[in-house]
């Protein structure tokens, strides 16, 4: 059951939230094992990729059982449960909600009979764009999605809707249909699945244990449970992993386009992607920054953490001391317990605090990931003037976000975003800092070691690999309004015409309804 519908929030300011992550999934088949344990430590190495939800389903070749609940994976799962858990194969899910609320319904794995009897289990990291097409689809089956609203629950019905077929062909016919970014793990009884989507916008990478095999969505979580890297999944290739070993099918033509924001803020430091090591990519960011946007200063400090690594290669390349000026409290914001109003009045001046004797009369540069709205970095700077730098030099180790992210990651609208409606001259005078600099976009894919048109960079140039529908049917909410609607007789067929956005006549089902993330804010001024 869940606790309650709370939100966690990483952010610095929780009432103004920048990008958020991107979920992490993981899987394990390791006869003899104890699988659950191996997720559970895999999730927690992935919980910076989500925070709202986790979960674990775990087979021992009779059944599929799922545990899941609200919160961070510490929360939801203890050593009973764990212990409870039994079985040769396990995949787990840490939330963030990219389509579909916080909720317990929502929560991952999704699981699901099939008509043939057996069960499936799925955890999905990315975001679809046809959710509207295949909401039809299912409606035209006659298939209820039992108050879950995500795009996750839509592709587990899919899968189990296709009569006389196994998971690996139903997989292998509805993969095809889907349009997004997509890094699945799933699972029946006795087979561990992986699929990565044709343009392989979220990682997912395969290792090896030494009775098994592991799927990931960083090499980060294939260190903690001692599994060896073999590579990575590759875009438009299903992975089937049983006791008759391994085996891969392309479902697709692979069309690499790696998310570039990744590299900027999303994975952690320690991981690889695409053979460049993470942490190394945000020093050679942060050496770029600063040749592009060099600066007279007696210190360089990170907005932590995810300004770290840019800062340190920003202080190499300029010469500059590197130093420690903000501390972080670590706890802020990771419970259930809502602050009260009194509380969040500080807003950041919960997380952040200055170190006053390093910043005292100081000329500051200032390096930190990305800018969304603007609130974060207004209130670093005002507080290290109150703290008495004598100048603040913000850096930012990307470009300007000008555009909405349809493909997994959270950000704000378009009209939210503060680069959207200001140039350069005008984001420095809101956010109030002396001088403002961003990395350029050629100087960030360069840092990837990737070529350009293997990367998605919608969120920084508006050029957008995987098609949007028309008609704004699309958005994170999409769904809520299908899942609130009477269902009519049990069994009947029919639903929202994604092509009208209104109700077929008879159907007793109120439409979908676009939220305000959909794909008109790629037009709104």
């Amino acid at each position: 059951m869940p606790r309650g519908d709370g939100r966690l929030n990483h952010d610095l300011d929780p009432e103004r939230p920048g990008p958020q992550d991107a979920c992490g999934v993981f899987g394990v088949w390791a006869p003899g094992e104890d699988v659950a344990k191996l997720t559970y430590f895999g999730l927690y190495a992935l919980q910076h990729r989500g925070q709202e939800a986790a979960g674990i389903a775990v087979s021992d070749g009779s059944g599929v059982v799922v545990f899941k609940d609200l919160g961070l994976v510490a929360q939801v799962f203890d050593e009973p449960t764990l212990a409870s858990l039994r079985g040769h194969l396990a995949i787990g899910h840490a939330r963030y909600s990219t389509t579909g609320g916080s909720t317990w319904e929502n929560a991952q794995p999704t699981i699901r009979a099939t008509e043939a009897g057996t069960t499936i289990a799925l955890a999905h990291n990315g975001n679809l764009v046809n959710t509207a097409e295949l909401t039809g689809q299912l409606a035209e089956l006659g298939v209820d999605l039992d108050g879950a609203t995500s795009d996750t629950s839509l592709v587990t019905a899919l899968l189990a809707s296709r009569p006389g077929m196994s998971v690996e062909a139903a997989a292998l016919d509805v993969l095809p249909r889907l349009r997004g970014a997509f890094s699945f793990v799933l699972m029946d009884e006795s087979t561990l699945y992986a699929a990565r989507d044709p343009h392989g916008v979220r990682p997912l990478v395969l290792g090896r244990l030494e009775h098994g095999w592991v799927v990931a969505s960083e090499t980060a979580a294939l260190d903690i449970v001692g599994a060896s890297m073999v590579r990575e999944v590759e875009p438009g290739e299903l992975l089937a992993i049983d006791a008759d070993g391994l085996r891969s099918v392309r479902f697709a033509a692979p069309e690499p386009k790696g998310c570039l924001f990744e590299y900027v803020y999303i994975a952690r430091p320690d991981s690889t992607i695409a053979g460049r090591n993470i942490h190394a990519g945000r020093v050679a960011i942060g050496r770029q920054l600063a040749k592009e946007h060099p600066v007279e200063a007696d210190l360089v400090i990170p907005v932590p953490e995810s300004g770290t690594p840019a800062a340190i290669g920003y202080a190499e390349a300029s010469g500059i001391t590197y130093g420690a000026g903000l501390m972080k409290n670590p706890y802020v914001g990771r419970t259930f317990i809502q602050p009260s109003q009194t509380l969040r009045q500080l807003g950041i001046r919960l997380k952040l605090n200055p170190l006053r004797e390093n910043v005292r009369g100081k000329r500051l540069v200032v390096v930190d990931d990305s800018i969304v709205r603007g609130n974060t970095q207004r209130a670093i700077v005002r507080m290290l003037r109150e703290a008495g730098a004598v100048e603040v030099h913000v850096r930012i180790s990307s470009p300007p976000v000008n555009w909405p992210c349809f493909y997994g990651i959270d950000f704000a609208t378009r009209a939210e975003l503060l680069a959207n409606g200001l140039d350069n001259e005008g984001i420095r005078r809101s956010i109030g800092a002396d001088t403002l600099g961003y990395v350029s976009l050629t100087g960030l894919i360069s840092a990837t070691e990737q070529p350009k048109t293997r990367l998605c960079r919608a969120c920084f140039d508006g050029e957008y690999p995987i098609e949007l529908p028309a008609g704004n049917l699309i958005g994170k909410h999409l769904l809520e309004g299908a899942a609130r609607r009477p269902t009519g007789r049990p069994g009947a067929a029919g639903g929202p015409d994604p092509a009208a956005g209104t109700d077929r006549p008879g159907s007793g089902t109120l439409p979908l309804v676009a939220s305000p993330g959909g794909a008109d804010a790629l037009h709104r001024p």
